[in-house]
């Protein structure tokens, strides 16, 4: 699924990655074509998964949720492990890794009490370090 990205489509992309509700006039505005045109452009994009969903940015902070913890953890409870991600909301990202520790999960809490809870409730399923975030530097990184 080869798809060329000229400078139009990256134009069109860098728009969607800093708002994702612009409408299809202001993109026509801001790079100069034709409505049907960016349509069209866009549309090829989502049947070639290179933009594959639009979402909302949510500041966690202001839904008390603002604390970002990185626990390792080591387990050879792999499902377990991802049915226990998939059921705790504190958790929004997991990933499988290489090295010591087989998954890096990232959750989102309003306290360091409760990423306390979270690794304990963890200990189950195998050994696990915790990095608490002290200060977001580069989240959501407009990558184009």
């Amino acid at each position: 699924m080869d798809h060329q990205i000229d400078d139009i489509d990256k134009k069109i992309m860098q728009l969607l990655q800093h708002n994702a509700r612009i409408s299809i006039a202001q993109i026509s505005k801001e790079i100069a074509m034709s409505q049907p045109s960016v349509k069209e452009r866009m549309l090829k994009l989502e049947d070639k998964k290179i933009i594959s969903e639009y979402a909302a940015q949510f500041n966690l902070r202001n839904l008390n949720r603002g604390t970002t913890t990185f626990i390792l953890i080591k387990t050879e409870h792999c499902q377990e492990l991802v049915d226990f991600c998939e059921a705790a909301r504190e958790v929004t990202d997991l990933f499988r890794i290489s090295g010591e520790f087989n998954y890096l999960i990232k959750i989102q809490t309003s306290t360091v009490e409760e990423i306390a809870v979270f690794q304990d409730s963890l200990a189950q399923i195998g050994p696990s370090k915790s990095h608490i975030c002290m200060k977001n530097i580069l989240e959501n990184r407009v990558l184009l």
